[in-house]
Order: structure tokens, then sequence, then C-alpha cells
């Protein structure tokens, strides 16, 4: 009986069969274009960013601690939050650089 099923069933025409394949690939697509490719944007800026760090620029990290970049190393960024007080960080712990209201009205 479910070989009889089976024989009655119409065969996949070559083009037909194709067409069944569009809304998968069509899907695969939209995933990357929205989700794989932004993500791969975001991840080479944020790298650039932070080798262009320099020396006497105002950054907040990660936690939001704000500070003056006093020294740098190829991994850590020595980042001085008041006089006299300098910590340590990754440099994938600087989140982004402040600019300040009056080097942007000077420019």
């Amino acid at each position: 009986m479910f070989a009889s099923l089976l024989l009655q069933a119409p065969a996949a025409g070559g083009a037909a069969g194709l067409f069944q394949y569009l809304p998968l690939v069509a899907m695969a697509g939209v995933v990357y274009f929205f989700m794989i490719r932004p993500q791969q944007k975001r991840t080479a800026d944020a790298k650039k960013f932070r080798s262009s760090l320099a020396k006497g620029s105002h950054v907040v990290t990660i936690g939001g601690l704000h500070g003056k970049i006093v020294d740098l190393s190829d991994e850590s960024v020595t980042v001085e939050v008041d006089k006299a007080v300098r910590l340590r960080f990754d440099r994938a712990a600087i989140a982004r650089e402040v600019v300040s209201k009056s080097a942007v009205a000077a420019e």
C-alpha cells in the first residue's frame, strides 16, 4: 500500500526542484547581510579604534570609568583617573574616546 503511494507521487522536475531550495538560499542571504556582516564590521571598527589609541586621549572603559591615557603597550593601557591614581586595563576594556565640546567647536 505504501509503495503504491510512492509510485503515485509526481516526479520532481529539474527547474521545479531548484525553486524548492530558493527560500532556504534567500534566508541564508538575509542572515548573512543583516546579522553576520554587521557584526564583523563592528568588530573590525573596534579593533581599528583600539589600535589608534594615543597618549593624552580621554577615554571611557567598558565599566564606565573615565580617564586619560598616560601609557600604552601592545596589550594594555594605563589610564589616569585622578591625580596620582593610575589603573592598567587591557586594550579591549576601552569602550570609546570622549571628545570634549571645545575640541568639536574648534574643528
